[in-house]
């Protein structure tokens, strides 16, 4: 490799480093909420701050606590939504694939952050 290809490869490494940094560091700014998502239209909008149980239909069953969303029972057979951890974090999800179920934590609509961004 030549001189040049080395720096541009520092570049780009220290480049993502400093995206990664940020991404890491970041604070959430304003409220959280859960959308909760069944075949693609919108079940429910719910505050994480409220500890709460929903009923997703008969299909499954999330509890927020704490700050925490986590799926708490599901009838689907392989249960990977189950033993998924919580979520709490803009832009972590839960997807239970049989049930077609989404769990999606999202920043407050005041958030200061763009789609491209996120």
């Amino acid at each position: 490799m030549k001189k040049n290809d080395l720096i541009l490869a520092a570049a780009i490494i220290a480049a993502a480093a400093v995206i990664l940094a940020i991404q890491f560091f970041r604070q959430d700014n304003g409220e959280q909420h859960v959308v909760v998502t069944v075949d693609g239209d919108v079940f429910g909008t719910y505050d994480l701050a409220e500890n709460q149980t929903i009923e997703i239909g008969k299909t499954n069953r999330l509890v927020i606590e704490n700050g925490n969303a986590r799926m708490e029972w599901a009838d689907c057979p392989d249960q990977i939504c189950v033993n998924h951890k919580a979520v709490d974090k803009n832009g972590e999800s839960i997807i239970c694939l049989p049930n077609k179920v989404v769990v999606s934590v999202e920043g407050s609509k005041t958030s200061s952050l763009d789609g491209i961004a996120q």
